[in-house]
Formats: structure tokens, sequence, C-alpha cells
């Protein structure tokens, strides 16, 4: 009996032994370093895998497909006004996520004020703030047309953003809504050195300069009637010369008719009134 058990004892490990397929240790090394090598692979592709959207509606379908001629856009504008407020969840839905083309976003915030109208600024606002420079700029559009001047902080600091086209439609908000409180902010353009093409030491003004210079006169801004008038006696500020006089002639007085030399010398004269003594 106490060999039997003994003799059952020692065979044990044998017999497991002999179950298991013997591997070469080269082997085992070439499958170890595969195994590493497939991991990062796999970890990569679930974290760039894209999840497929399902539409739940017409609609939506619609808002999924990336647009390749405007008439794309005219389909999505009258498939939701023919909703109504039915295409409100939808329309929110699209601005809402990223897996929309950034067009169809922009039309979706349009369709939004356009269906709800001022109801919606209050969450349209909120996309002024928003990464996708498309929706900011639609956003100042949107606010432009529901005539919401009380979003003054908002069109202020837009007036510095990255994009130079969310600036320019900042810049248009306030000349529109004549938020004559803002003229300070849009002065304070001039200075902004992302509205000046090329290097150092030989920038030049763009197009939004010359409109910022009107838009103060516009706006009645009496504290940058000096600096102009400085200005229009300098030949490096030649280029806004036109700019500078119909914003004066808004601060001021016009100017006589004729080229801008006779422009220049009138306003030279003024500058000398300005001056006391």
């Amino acid at each position: 009996m106490k060999c039997l058990i003994f003799l059952l004892l020692v065979s044990t490990p044998v017999l497991a032994s002999k179950n298991k397929t013997w591997v070469p240790s080269y082997k085992k090394k070439m499958k170890t370093q595969a195994q590493v090598k497939q991991v990062p692979q796999q970890a990569k592709l679930k974290k760039i895998g894209k999840k497929k959207i399902q539409p739940t509606s017409e609609l939506e379908r619609l808002f999924l497909v990336k647009p390749k001629t405007n008439a794309h856009f005219g389909v999505l504008k009258k498939k939701s006004l023919e909703q109504k407020q039915a295409a409100v969840p939808t329309l929110i839905k699209v601005m809402k996520s990223k897996s929309y083309p950034s067009e169809n976003r922009w039309v979706a915030t349009y369709m939004l004020g356009r269906i709800m109208g001022k109801k919606s600024a209050p969450f349209i606002s909120k996309f002024s703030k928003h990464p996708n420079w498309m929706l900011r700029l639609a956003s100042l559009k949107v606010l432009l047309h529901l005539g919401q001047k009380q979003y003054k902080g908002i069109y202020a600091q837009l007036l510095e953003d990255k994009s130079l086209i969310v600036r320019h439609q900042a810049l248009q908000n306030i000349r529109e809504m004549k938020l004559v409180s803002l003229a300070p902010y849009v002065w304070k353009m001039l200075y902004n050195k992302e509205n000046y093409l090329g290097l150092k030491g030989s920038r030049k003004r763009s197009n939004i300069i010359k409109d910022a210079i009107k838009v103060v006169g516009e706006l009645g801004f009496k504290g940058a009637k000096k600096p102009m008038l400085k200005m229009f006696q300098k030949n490096k500020y030649k280029d806004v010369y036109a700019e500078l006089d119909y914003s004066l002639s808004k601060l001021d007085r016009p100017s006589p008719a004729g080229s801008l030399e006779i422009k220049k010398h009138f306003w030279m004269r003024q500058s000398l009134k300005e001056v006391t003594i």
C-alpha cells in the first residue's frame, strides 16, 4: 500500500510534464517578441476608432452627409423649416457633436436661431467659445441676426479671436448694432499685431484695420480724434488716409472735396487747432 502511494506521488509531475509540448527556447523568445509588438498596434486601433452614428431621422441623416455643393445646404434649410419645432432636438444634436461636417453644424446653428428666434440666444451664445472657428463665427452671425445687444462682453472678447474672419464678424456685430460703449475695444484693434500681414519690420495693415478705423468714427469715439490727426501727418499711414478722412469727418466736420493731399492739408490745420498752449 505504501509503495502504491509512493508511485502515485512520483508519477504525477511526470504525467503532467508529458501533457505539455516541448518548445525550443529560441521559439519562446520569438513568440514573446511578437506579442509585445501586437499590443501597441491593437491599442492604437482602439484609440483612433471612430464611432459611427446611426441617424434616428431623415433630417439627421441629411446632416451627416458631407456637402459637395451649395444645393445641399438648401435642402438642410428646407427640411428643417418643414419640421419647425420638431427639428430642434436634431439641430442641437448636430451643433454639439463633431461627428457631423463643420459646414452642416454651421447650418444647424443658423436654423436653430431662425426657428426658435430670440429664445435660442442664450444657448447659441455659448458657442462663441467653441474650439471650432466656424461655430464661433456662426454664433456671432446668428446673434447679430437676432439683434442681441446684451452680449457685449462676447463681441469685445472676439475682437481678439485667433481667427481673422471671427474678429471681422465681431467688428461687424459692433458696427451694425451701434454698440458705442465698445468703441475703445475697436480702437485697440489697431495695436493688435495679428491684424497685420507680413513679418516684423515689414508688416502691412490688413483690411480689418481699415474697417476698424471707419467704425471708430461711426461710433463717435472722440478719444481717437487726436491720434488720427497725428496719423494723417505721417506718410507711413498713407494707405489708410481715406479711412482716416472718413472717420475724422464723423468725429469733427466733413473735409473739403478734392484729392487726398487737399484733405491732408485740411486735417493738418485742424491738428494745429487741437494744440493747447
